[in-house]
């Protein structure tokens, strides 16, 4: 799974469209994190700029100084959760040798995220009502940075040269986005609580699925 550079992005600007110091990055980090807590624990409609600044213990003059509303927060939350998962599949994939350790290492990434941010899938699903462009957006960040490292991929023999790379980055997004919510959303232990980390067997079958995926095939003359 390859992504687009998140370091590469515009840097967050206040309510004003002015720079932000550090200390206002924080600031704004603050709220963020408090948003993501608020709409997953409530959803987009029951959550409000009160509760969020309640969760992040400002006031209500600081939380408009970096937004306008609680729709523009959302927009920023799931473009900042899309930011922070990339950065998390694009450092596991930094060592990787080549594609298919390089595939197994971004969903080892991503599941690492999903578990410690499961917000993630809730505010990423209420985006097709709130904000569709926001999760249009959300998507093909991801795909991006996915198709350009599987056409590179094929340039260097790891992946098969017939496989059309958009098509294969939406499969596999879509693979690992369910196989997150199945095995980290969903389950829960004795004690109702969900787990840590993605079980290394399914991490295994995963990995296995996409190298039978992936693998160049051996092509043969004449008809199909």
């Amino acid at each position: 799974m390859s992504v687009a550079d998140p370091h590469t992005e515009p840097r967050p600007l206040s309510a004003a469209g002015k720079p932000l110091t550090s200390r206002g990055e924080a600031t704004r980090g603050r709220i963020l994190e408090a948003a993501e807590h608020v709409f997953a624990d409530l959803g987009y409609h029951e959550a409000s700029i009160v509760k969020i600044t309640e969760h992040a213990g400002i006031g209500l003059g600081t939380f408009y100084l970096y937004f306008d509303g609680k729709q523009q927060v959302f927009e920023e939350l799931v473009i900042d959760l899309n930011r922070r998962v990339r950065r998390s599949m694009a450092e596991a994939m930094a060592g990787a040798t080549d594609r298919i350790s390089a595939e197994r290492a971004g969903f080892e990434g991503f599941f690492r995220f999903t578990a410690a941010h499961p917000a993630l899938y809730r505010v990423v699903r209420e985006a097709e009502f709130v904000s569709p462009e926001t999760l249009r957006l959300h998507y093909m960040r991801i795909v991006e940075g996915y198709e350009s490292g599987l056409r590179a991929a094929q340039a260097d023999g790891d992946v098969d040269e017939a496989l059309d790379p958009e098509v294969t980055a939406w499969a596999l997004m879509g693979a690992g986005e369910l196989i997150g919510m199945r095995y980290l959303l969903w389950e829960r232990d004795a004690g109702g609580a969900p787990p840590a980390e993605m079980p290394a067997s399914v991490v295994d079958d995963m990995a296995r699925f996409i190298r039978n995926a992936l693998s160049p095939r051996a092509r043969t003359e004449g008809p199909a």
